[in-house]
């Protein structure tokens, strides 16, 4: 067990207080200047982050964040990311004045340019390329780990954290998360407080500032039953709490009660403080939210002079009315730092605690799970797609749906990852979806060997499926949270923890969007290695069917889409053999982020050299050509198809189309990202610019899904999609619903000859409009 030795002396209280009256300072200058951010809740949770930080309650290296057994805090509450700053500003200044009155190495902080927050940094608060508004997870504030500000988002991340240290066997390290009660009312929280007991999370943390203001005037007690313990204890959760918020004696006696207790039902435990938003800022609850007080106004300037008279501070400008230029918040800034260095004995105290903490990390647990054979991130046999067993491929004849291809994939690199590193490579997260998603392959066993089967309470410790409920917000939270857990001691050059998989019908993907923009977000500015995410849209489509318009996926798909290019992965088998190959190959690269669209109807293997179409392997590619041009003849043009049912409808009607006479080229769309990373050679022999100009598209989503593959205005007169008469779809048997979305083979036929035998009149269209541009 790690050692928590609990210090809260009458010595070590008299510091701390001093140390939260900086933290103060630090928080209100750069607010007035700024004139922008939260204050008062801010200011209501300095005790608390204060006794977390220095208390021993957790266990943490300010001078290495990225120490995998250091504990773990995530901002939930992240517009009070203030106190953050603040906290930080004060503790790396302890540091670095230890430094230089002593030279001794033990105070220095690994990375300082990049990692150290340091007073001078409070001037960018606010600014681009400064300090952010709200809390993110990067460089200077490697501190939290996760980025948050949206209310809610910050518990699933939490959780997800917890779940992969406890996975790994590093349940010893814990995970806090500091929230106020506003973010206690969205979804996520309940979802998430629902499936940590489920997953036996005790190892997590809740950490809630019940000051009884949001935004708007009245108490949150006053539209909400009951306080936050009754919100957690129904959902299992240990409870502990205080009345005195703002004092550390309290607040440190209930911590060490939490994390101290006997805990035989592994249960996850939450610690709620009483206290005054704004506490000591002049204005209180709500207007004391996101409102500070008037550039150089009086109340400003009071606080100042409180603290003056109480340590000696020389502020600058002191009662001034004009704005304030940075030169005077800078001297202002200093003069706090001034008290500081004054007080060497409080500088040294902090330092050396600090320093304490640090070395209380420990380096190594004995029950960790990962590194007994070495980093399977780095062996490339995992996705090496072409020397697969052939067990996993489908036999031409055979009826397989596409997504059961996700599920035999994801059960042979977990196979693979177990008999050659003793460890699985994903962990998985389904809204009681698993077996319908195919998503429990993850943990099922490959040809016979056994499974890693469900985590915790209804599996073991050992399982790779969380056995979350229907959750598709908090499932992603998590899940897309395990990701970014490095336990690499290179954390810059490798990653070294799991890749993650969520899934869930495509039209409810919009309920994971929220924690997958986040994860984006952190992926992009992060300065060491981060996992993937693959997220599953099972069930796409109109071939859905019978389950009717409120669980088709069509348009509810384009929120994969809704990332900066390079952000994520898109891949749209249309057969089973095609998905591990799509998976292997999107695997391979550096982003992320892998979106599969995978359907629902089992459909049979093709026989694709009987056929003439290239092999499945031609998938990784993004788009190959199905059916080329036939020389000799007149061409008629070139149609995109992505999607199950309208690349089998056209597979059926390749001896029509060979009978009528229609010469045109169709190339399939597996994946436009994976199309972009192929050569510009092999691009230019897929799509010519002719094919550009003389071109539609046929697909199964709606039109706006391949905006990519529509070059001109005329392409998408000719296109054929499942929302072709703009209306949401009905539902029926899937002949039915297949026939009434255009895409059985009798509209695909349609469609074809009316783009093929219009092409006079096309080409024409394109002449005049360009002839127009000319004038």
């Amino acid at each position: 067990m790690m050692n928590r030795t609990i210090a809260c002396t009458a010595v070590d209280r008299a510091y701390w207080e001093k140390t939260a009256d900086l933290v103060d300072q630090f928080i209100d200058i750069p607010l007035n200047y700024r004139q922008s951010g939260h204050p008062g809740g801010s200011r209501s949770k300095v005790h608390m982050l204060l006794s977390l930080m220095l208390s021993g309650a957790m266990v943490w290296d300010i001078r290495d964040s990225d120490k995998p057994f250091g504990d773990k805090f995530v901002l939930g509450c992240g517009h009070t990311i203030p106190l953050v700053y603040a906290t930080l500003a004060v503790l790396n200044e302890a540091l670095r004045f230890a430094y230089q009155q002593t030279g001794d190495s033990k105070y220095v902080i690994k990375d300082a340019k990049n990692r150290a927050l340091y007073w001078e940094d409070l001037l960018g608060f606010r600014h681009r390329g400064g300090l952010s508004g709200h809390a993110e997870a990067n460089g200077k504030t490697s501190f939290l780990k996760a980025n948050t500000g949206p209310s809610g988002h910050g518990t699933p991340a939490a959780a997800g954290l917890a779940f992969a240290l406890k996975r790994a066997g590093a349940g010893d390290v814990k995970v806090f998360i500091m929230e106020g009660e506003g973010g206690l009312t969205p979804g996520a929280t309940h979802e998430t407080l629902n499936t940590a007991w489920g997953m036996a999370l005790d190892n997590l943390h809740f950490l809630v500032d019940w000051n009884d203001y949001g935004i708007d005037g009245h108490k949150t007690s006053d539209v909400l039953p009951g306080k936050p313990e009754d919100w957690f204890a129904p959902h299992g959760w240990k409870v502990f709490g205080t009345e005195n918020g703002s004092d550390f004696s309290s607040l440190t006696q209930q911590l060490h009660a939490m994390i101290s207790v006997e805990n035989q039902e592994k249960q996850p435990s939450m610690l709620w403080f009483k206290t005054r938003k704004g506490r000591g800022y002049g204005k209180y609850d709500a207007p004391s939210h996101g409102s500070p007080h008037a550039r150089n106004s009086e109340l400003y300037w009071n606080l100042r002079k409180e603290f003056a008279a109480k340590y000696g501070a020389s502020f600058v400008h002191v009662d001034a009315k004009d704005p304030a230029d940075e030169a005077e918040f800078r001297a202002n800034l200093e003069a706090v730092v001034n008290v500081m260095h004054a007080d060497q004995a409080l500088c040294m105290y902090l330092a050396d605690r600090l320093v304490e903490l640090g070395d209380a990390v420990p380096r190594k647990i004995e029950t960790f799970k990962l590194n007994s054979k070495g980093n399977p991130f780095n062996d490339p046999v995992f996705f090496d797609y072409r020397q697969y067993p052939e067990k996993l491929w489908g036999k031409p004849g055979q009826k397989l749906a596409n997504r059961a291809g996700m599920g035999a994939w994801g059960s042979y690199i977990n196979y693979l990852g177990k008999t050659k590193y003793n460890r699985p490579l994903f962990l998985a997260a389904s809204a009681d979806l698993s077996g319908s998603t195919n998503l429990w392959g993850f943990a099922n066993g490959w040809e016979g060997e056994s499974g890693y089967g469900w985590y915790e309470r209804v599996g073991t410790k050992d399982g790779v499926m969380a056995p979350t409920e229907i959750t598709e917000f908090s499932n992603a939270g998590m899940m897309s949270s395990v990701a970014t857990l490095n336990f690499s001691n290179k954390s810059k050059d490798e990653f070294d923890g799991f890749y993650t998989a969520v899934s869930t019908y495509a039209s409810f993907s919009y309920l994971k969007y929220g924690p997958m923009r986040l994860f984006s977000q952190f992926c992009q500015d992060a300065d060491h290695k981060v996992g993937k995410v693959l997220w599953v849209g099972a069930h796409t489509g109109p071939e859905t069917a019978d389950d009717s318009r409120t669980h088709f996926g069509i348009f509810s798909v384009g929120v994969h889409q809704l990332f900066p290019k390079g952000h994520i992965i898109n891949l749209f088998p249309w057969e089973y053999n095609e998905v591990p190959v799509l998976l292997a190959e999107a695997f391979k690269s550096s982003i992320p982020l892998i979106a599969l669209h995978v359907t629902r109807p089992e459909m049979e293997i093709p026989d694709r050299n009987k056929l003439g179409i290239p092999s499945h392997f031609e998938a990784a590619k993004g788009a190959y050509v199905l059916r080329p041009y036939q020389e000799g003849k007149q061409r008629m043009g070139t149609i995109f198809v992505q999607g199950t049912s309208v690349v089998y409808s056209i597979l059926s009607l390749l001896p029509t189309l060979e009978q009528e006479g229609l010469n045109v080229k169709i190339v399939c769309v597996t994946s436009t990202e994976l199309f972009e990373m192929q050569s510009k050679e092999y691009q230019d022999q897929v799509l010519t610019d002719g094919d550009r100009a003389d071109s539609t598209f046929f697909t199964t989503q709606a039109r706006r899904m391949m905006s990519s593959w529509a070059f001109n205005s005329v392409s998408e007169q000719y296109c054929l999609s499942s929302d072709h008469d703009d209306r949401w779809r009905t539902g029926g048997s899937l002949d039915e619903v297949l026939d009434e979305a255009h895409m059985s083979p009798k509209w695909v036929l349609e469609a074809i000859r009316r783009f093929a035998l219009g092409r006079e009149q096309r080409l024409e269209t394109l002449s005049q409009q360009l002839a127009s541009a000319k004038q």
